[in-house]
This record gives C-alpha cells, structure tokens and sequence, in this order.
C-alpha cells in the first residue's frame, strides 16, 4: 500500500510532510530552534492563513489586520515575555524561520496569529473602539465563542475500560481550513507534544493533542460568553500546561491562574496513568470539575454550570434543540447511552460524523447534527437572527480520535476536510449559495479525505518505508424510533468504533 505522503523536506531540526489533507511536522530543540524550523516548514502555509485574516478582520469588523496586531503588542507582548520566556522565543524563532523561507513577517504578527482567536473573539467585543460604538462587537453570524463536538468516555461505556476520545471542529471554512496541521514538538525540556493546529501555532486551538505524560486534552467552546480580562493569554496557559502538566490537577491550575477569559471553554482531559478523565468547564470568574474512572463527558458548546451559564454567559442554546447546542445535548448523550460498553476508535471515528438532526427526528446534514454542516443548512428554524446565515460557509472542517493505546503511542486518528468525508468543492458551493461569492477567492477546496494515524516520530530524520494508512468508510448512525427525543443524564456517552489497524504514516527522526 502507498503511502500518498508528499513533499517530504527535511532541515536541521525539523521535518515536514503532506498526507491526505494534512500537514505534518516534527520539530525538536530549543524554544527558539523549534520555532524556526516551525516557521521555516510551514511558511507557505502561514501565507496562505495570513492573507484569509487580513481580508476577514477587515470585512467582519472594519479594522484592518494591523489593527489587530498593534493592539495585540500592546495587550500580549510584555505578559509574554516576562511570564512565558519561552514561548516568545518559540514564536520569535517562528518568525525568523517564515522570513527565511520567504514569508516575511515579524515575532509581534505571530504573537497577533497566535492569539486572534482572543482579540477577535473575545478582547475586541470590550475594546475601547467598540466602547465609542455603543454596541458590542465581534464577528457578524457567530465567532470562535462556539465551535466544536466532543466525547471522552471510560470505564463501563468503553470496549476495554480505557478513554476513548472524539473531537471536531466548527469554524468558518476560512479559517478552519488551515487547521490542517500535525504538529509534533520534542522541546529540550518539557512533555513532548502531538497535537493539530493551525501553522505557526505555539498551541493546539482546535483542540486536541496528547503528551508524553500520557494526558490527552480537547474541548468545546462555551458559546455566548461574555467576561474578559486581560491577563494571560489562553495561547499561553495551555502551552504551558501541556509542556509541564504531570497530571490533570496541574492543567486546572495552569489554565486558572492568570485566567482572561478568552477561548472560554468546556475542556476535556484523560489521563491513561490513572485510566481517568475530567470534564472542567472554565469561565473568567467561575469554574466547576467533574472526574470519574467510569462514565462520560460531551461536549456541545454549552455549559452544565448554572453559574458559568447564568452569570457570564448569554443566550447559550442550552435547551433549544433548534439551536446547534441544545440538538447535539439530546443527540451526543442519546448516542452514548445507546452505545454504552461499545465504544472504541472505530465506533468514535464514525458517531463524530453523526448528521442525526434531532429537531426534525431524521437524518439530517445541518448545523444542528454532531458532523456540522452550516453550508447545507437553510436555516429556516433559526432561533436568533444573530448567528449564522443560511448556508454559511461553516461547519465541521475535520474529526479527531484517539484511545488509550494511541495516546501512550503518542499518536491519534485524523481526517481532514470533516467528519463525515463529504467533499466541499469551492465552484460548487459559490454557484448555488452566490450570496457568499465574495469567499470565492479565500476559499480552498477540500476533497474527501481517509481517517489517517499520527505519531511521534524517532530521534533519527529518516524517511519512512511504506507504511499503511487507513480509511473509515462512513456509515449512518441513525438511531431508532424509540430513543427519539429521550431524555438522557448530564454524562453521556457511546460506544462503537473500530480499532484502526494501520501503522502511523509519518517519518523516522
């Protein structure tokens, strides 16, 4: 079997390949070494992302990119120097290795990159500019406030007892387009990291990632939250956790201290070392834990907390099934409680590609279903005219999927394009949906891709021999008549997916 890996290149401490959609690269060396060869490899990538930014600030809020980017010199550069040495050397390193490559930019644009998803999000909403305005701001038809399914599951709802784990990721297809990246960071001190990113990322943002402590990590955002206050940089804090976490206690204090309030998020932690899993929903002021060796946590962008729910955030969609949050509640516990004690890699890769739509009790590919599709979607039921407009150019733009044995690997399972393996052909789309032709340029296409598996490489900078991917046919999760509308307990899980049986396609180093 062919590998179908492509332009494989490789440099001093670094090395990068294309697969099935997918970008990989593996960097190893100090923060600043890293960095370049980051930036060095992925350069054309960080092009690509950089002009899509430029046009969607501008368009979305009337304030350029540099606007943007001054104001993040001026919220971030300081915090990050003095409290995170090492990841402004990382991302100095990364704007060398960019410049080197041909890409020119500057350490204060990557500090900017790596943290739009909060100025943008969640610091430009309070800035002082909106303030003059007299309304809030933010992203017209919803920003990364909420995004993402999730599962993590152990115990009685698992084939064998370990974590099972499945994530994907909601965004506008502008964006979510380049979070094609697999990186893999071997730092000369600190846990070693395989997690997918958007290039020149010091961190995850989609996310989901493993260590070398043996901790896997991902979530889904709180949608409609509100609070913010400018201390450390989620980019940062998460970083940090999954360089220095040895346990999930540590990921909690690490994101609480210095806690902004950006990227507000339900997060979604398994350790294999004590076969546990933890669910932590992180508000500014508040935050609630729940952990268990037997059960399961969803994710769905909405928050269980009453207080996190109530007091800091808005119109959540908690319980309104015509809403994104509240059908994929009904749909991801229904789906695990169906499939308790069945659920493996296999069945995991296939319930993140559910299009169940539980509002209209069929199958359904919508915004409301696990595996979103925005683009296909009317939105004739619609609940709040401020969110997403029909046929949007949103939706899931990949699936992740990991278990026990793969996280002490130090691998996972990775489609790209989506969930579910439906191509979005970029003439298609612009044709029937002429609203949205101003995308066109910014747009890429993204072809049905296979489930893919993803290590760590070796020490060495070899190229690999031949070595198996798989693929994941996509097969319907229609659920029976009788579990329509049923009403199923806060932790829910499911069960049911195969063990992939391919080797990792990656390259020796």
């Amino acid at each position: 079997m062919t590998t179908n890996m492509k332009d494989f290149r490789k440099i001093k401490n670094g090395l990068f390949y294309k697969q099935n959609g997918w970008n990989y690269v593996s960097l190893k060396g100090t923060p600043r070494e890293v960095g370049f060869a980051h930036g060095y490899l992925l350069a054309d990538e960080y092009k690509k992302a950089s002009d899509v930014i430029k046009f969607t600030t501008l368009y979305q809020t009337g304030y350029t990119w540099d606007f943007f980017v001054e104001s993040s010199k001026k919220l971030y550069n300081d915090t990050i120097q003095t409290a995170f040495p090492d990841l402004y050397e990382e991302m100095k390193g990364m704007a060398e290795g960019c410049s080197d490559a041909g890409v020119k930019t500057t350490v204060d644009e990557i500090i900017a990159w790596n943290n739009s998803i909060s100025l943008l999000g969640y610091w430009f909403p309070h800035s002082d500019v909106m303030k003059d305005k007299g309304t809030p701001g933010g992203l017209e038809g919803g920003s990364a406030k909420d995004r993402c399914s999730a599962f993590i599951a152990v115990g009685d709802y698992t084939t064998d007892g370990k974590i099972v784990v499945a994530h994907n990721s909601f965004t506008d297809f502008t964006d979510g387009q380049y979070n094609n990246c697999i990186v893999d960071i071997h730092p000369d001190k600190g846990h070693r990291i395989l997690m997918q990113s958007p290039p020149c990322y010091i961190w995850s943002a989609t996310d989901f990632f493993v260590t070398s402590k043996g901790i896997i990590g991902t979530e889904t955002t709180i949608g409609g939250f509100i609070p913010f206050e400018n201390k450390y940089p989620i980019s940062c804090r998460i970083r940090k956790a999954m360089n220095e976490g040895n346990t999930m206690d540590d990921y909690v204090n690490i994101l609480w201290e210095g806690n902004s309030g950006d990227y507000a998020n339900s997060w979604m932690f398994g350790d294999i070392n004590t076969n546990e899993i933890m669910l932590l929903e992180l508000g500014l002021k508040y935050k609630s834990i729940q952990r268990t060796t037997n059960g399961v946590f969803i994710g769905f962008n909405a928050p269980y907390d009453p207080q996190i729910r109530n007091i800091e955030c808005s119109n959540t969609g908690m319980d309104d099934v015509r809403r994104h949050q509240g059908a994929r509640k009904v749909r991801l516990g229904d789906l695990m409680e169906e499939n308790k004690g069945k659920l493996d890699a296999e069945l995991a890769m296939k319930l993140i590609a559910d299009h169940y739509d539980v509002y209209l009790g069929k199958e359904n590919m919508c915004s409301r279903t696990v595996c979103s599709h925005y683009d296909l979607d009317a939105r004739e039921y619609m609940s709040d005219p401020g969110r997403p407009k029909p046929f949007q150019a949103r939706g899931a733009v990949d699936g992740c999927v990991a278990d026990s044995k793969m996280i002490k690997n130090m691998s996972f399972m990775g489609r790209f394009g989506n969930s579910c393996g439906t191509p979005f052909i970029v003439d298609e789309y612009i044709n029937k949906n002429r609203v949205w032709a101003h995308l066109k340029p910014y747009l890429v296409d993204r072809p049905s891709q296979p489930w893919t598996l993803f290590s760590c490489t070796t020490t060495e900078h070899k190229k690999s021999r031949g070595k198996k991917t798989s693929t994941i046919k996509k097969r319907s999760t229609k659920r029976s008549d009788k579990t329509i509308r049923k009403d199923t307990p806060h932790p829910n899980v499911m069960k049911e997916t195969a063990v992939t049986e391919n080797e990792p396609q990656s390259v020796e180093m």
